[in-house]
């Protein structure tokens, strides 16, 4: 789906509003983990959903295929030696140890009728759609709810600025009248980020003043959003460590205040994990549902990583629906996720 990024809608403000001037930002992760910049985000990709899902599963797919025909090498049947290197391998992939070990009994059960590298990728294959289809859930419909709030969560440097972006973006151009709002006070330049996002995706736009209480800057946004009849708002929220307490209390705060202004909302609580931090990303997600609840995870940064069996891992441990991947730096390359399209890339 291609995106007018530059054409700017003069809509009607409320004072609260504020459309920031392009700056120069600061990284929201680590230089070894630096996101690419709104420009470079804004380039067109090239090929359909599945050619970009495979492009971004390389580096996964090269070390599975690759290793799995290794392991026939010299061979016409599965012995132990085999399995354990297989286990190994799936390990290796970040799928996960208790994932592997599940895999791995179906592997040994059929082993007799595994004699090449392409029926074991077939079984693969398809025990691993299994794990992904029982997991796996469309986000909710928008229409249920208007406006229908998405609150987005994550530790710093996992994407969450990019990721509302990209989602604005595309509902902008499914002709939705979005607002995004900036509930994230304490770092300026997430906000001027966020503000560029919000401008080019053909977004509104609530933020304050730095440092300001992020409960009433949503409260402001739920306000906001009703006076303009907007059909989705996007509530960005400060990057923080699952582990610290009083900044997951923050977050439920958010949430009270807004559901104080519109019932039943956020009517979506969206996670956002980077898949090169691989299982360190579950212990993520479960301290967040706990604390919070979560209603869905977007994955990205899937096309950094060799270990992008993390997928199945999630989907089988959390049992939490995964909405989105990441598989590039382009709009068109956060994607909803489908389990069937997964699997045949990565394969």
């Amino acid at each position: 789906m291609a995106f007018d990024w530059f054409k700017k809608k003069n809509k009607g403000q409320e004072p609260e509003t504020k459309q920031p001037e392009p700056a120069s930002l600061e990284p929201e992760a680590p230089p070894q983990a630096q996101e690419a910049t709104v420009e470079e985000e804004a380039a067109p990709a090239k090929g359909g959903l599945f050619a970009r899902l495979k492009r971004g599963l390389a580096k996964t797919r090269e070390i599975l295929t690759t290793d799995l025909e290794d392991l026939f090498k010299g061979k016409t049947s599965i012995d132990d030696q085999m399995l354990e290197e297989l286990e190994e391998l799936l390990i290796t992939s970040d799928i996960g140890v208790q994932t592997a070990m599940e895999l791995m009994k179906i592997v040994t059960r059929k082993a007799a009728k595994i004699g090449s590298p392409e029926a074991l990728k077939e079984v693969l294959k398809q025990e691993i759609l299994k794990l992904l289809d029982s997991a796996v859930a469309p986000p909710p419909p928008a229409e249920a709810h208007k406006p229908h709030v998405i609150m987005v969560i994550g530790v710093n440097g996992v994407g969450k600025t990019t990721t509302i972006g990209k989602l604005a973006a595309r509902r902008v151009g499914q002709g939705e009248r979005v607002l995004i709002v900036a509930a994230d006070t304490f770092r300026a330049a997430a906000t001027e980020q966020l503000g560029i996002w919000a401008e080019r995706a053909g977004a509104d736009f609530v933020r304050h003043k730095d440092n300001a209480d992020p409960a009433a800057v949503a409260y402001d946004g739920i306000e906001a959003s009703l006076a303009r009849h907007m059909d989705t708002v996007f509530i960005d929220t400060a990057g923080r460590l699952h582990t610290k307490v009083n900044l997951m209390e923050e977050l439920k705060k958010i949430q009270r205040t807004v559901a104080k202004r519109l019932p039943d909302a956020p009517h979506e609580t969206l996670l956002v994990l980077d898949a090169t931090t691989g299982q360190n990303a579950i212990a993520q997600a479960k301290m967040f549902h706990e604390s919070i609840g979560i209603t869905g995870l977007a994955l990205t940064k899937l096309d950094g990583t060799a270990k992008g069996g993390i997928v199945v891992s999630i989907c089988q441990q959390l049992k939490l629906p995964l909405h989105y991947v990441g598989v590039g730096e382009s709009i068109e390359d956060l994607q909803p996720f489908d389990a069937a399209q997964f699997v045949n890339a990565l394969f």
